[in-house]
């Protein structure tokens, strides 16, 4: 019998090769025999599933928008059923509070240097920070109207300010400047100081 090959497996074994090199070294010089012989494969298999260098980075830049997206439900889907439960949901999720967030976060990194000669890349980074934005404005301005958190918010105003604070705690989690515990701890004192007097307590997750 043919030995059957689940070829989104294999590209994901790919594409995770090119994720340890990326969250270690960075992308600079990478070749897609370095990529294979990570992977344990041919060079040849590699550009089978891909093509060129360009189209596997492209599509590791899409798998690791899935796992951000995945990570994200997973978080909400165990949060309070409130606005503000999906609002702190979120905002934790983009935080490198373990070794996965912590790889996508060195991964995403690495990527970001690359966008800054890359006008593709730099759009699908900007595609996929307007749609968090997005989110998060949303879920402020629900929460808002809840009474869980205050009417004088500027709901696009603070959604910008929060992805600045979870970006830069990210940044502090990865230098090791902060535990996740310590980080997740000041996101839950921002957001209790924009909470109403009769708001949620924030810092529980769900």
């Amino acid at each position: 019998m043919p030995k059957v090959v689940d070829h989104d497996q294999r590209r994901r074994e790919i594409v995770e090769a090119l994720w340890h090199i990326a969250s270690t070294r960075g992308l600079e010089g990478v070749s897609l025999g370095e990529v294979a012989t990570a992977a344990g494969v041919s060079k040849g298999l590699v550009q089978h599933y891909f093509g060129t260098r360009d189209q596997l980075l492209m599509h590791a830049t899409g798998y690791l928008r899935e796992r951000v997206e995945q990570r994200i439900a997973a978080r909400v889907a165990a949060a309070p059923d409130s606005a503000s439960g999906t609002l702190r949901a979120v905002l934790v999720a983009l935080l490198p509070t373990d070794d996965d967030s912590r790889t996508e976060s060195l991964v995403a990194n690495a990527f970001l240097v690359r966008a800054h000669n890359d006008p593709v890349l730099t759009a699908r980074f900007r595609e996929g920070t307007s749609q968090v934005r997005n989110a998060l404005t949303a879920a402020i301005g629900a929460a808002q109207r809840d009474g869980d958190l205050r009417a004088d918010l500027d709901p696009a105003r603070e959604a910008d300010l929060l992805l600045a604070l979870v970006s830069g705690l990210g940044e502090a989690l990865l230098l090791g400047h902060h535990t996740p515990d310590a980080a997740v701890a000041l996101l839950d004192h921002h957001l209790g100081r924009l909470a109403t007097a009769g708001g949620p307590g924030f810092g529980h997750d769900g």
